[in-house]
């Protein structure tokens, strides 16, 4: 099992809007995806800060969550925002 946690942190009023315009759409699609255990995103007592949890069956599926999500709308539409991220193996 890979997991995946940490923030997504905005800088602006308008990136955190762009985050919560794209964000349905990107929580449907990775929870579809195969190996996909878990995936929240989930709004913290800052507006500009969204916690990050994701759990994969292996690293093959979250690269290749990865891999989609680099070429999706959600990764348009945030470009620039800062992820701050670990990622553990059990």
């Amino acid at each position: 099992m890979i997991t995946l946690s940490g923030f997504l942190v905005c800088t602006t009023a308008e990136e955190a809007a762009r985050v919560r315009a794209h964000l349905p759409d990107h929580v449907a699609l990775t929870r579809a995806e195969p190996g996909c255990l878990s995936f929240q995103v989930t709004p913290t007592d800052d507006p500009l800060i969204w916690r990050v949890e994701e759990t994969f069956t292996d690293r093959p599926a979250l690269n290749a969550h990865q891999t989609r999500a680099a070429r999706s709308a959600w990764a348009e539409a945030t470009a620039g925002i800062r992820r701050d991220y670990t990622i553990r193996e059990d």
